[in-house]
């Protein structure tokens, strides 16, 4: 939580990729379009899923 808000940690973030079909923090935010994608840390699946295994490792 950040002082005022929750914040998404973009460097942990993989919008789900690797847990569920779509990101869930949207249909799980009581407050209608508060998460704001940011136009400047635009990821691509792969490199969503590399991240996701960085994070998630097998073992």
């Amino acid at each position: 939580m950040g002082l005022e808000y929750y914040e998404i940690d973009t460097d942990r973030c993989t919008e789900c990729v690797g847990h569920y079909d779509s990101p869930t923090c949207q249909q799980v935010c009581p407050i209608d379009n508060t998460i704001i994608i940011d136009p400047q840390r635009v990821e691509t699946n792969d490199q969503l899923w590399e991240k996701f295994v960085v994070l998630h490792p097998a073992g």
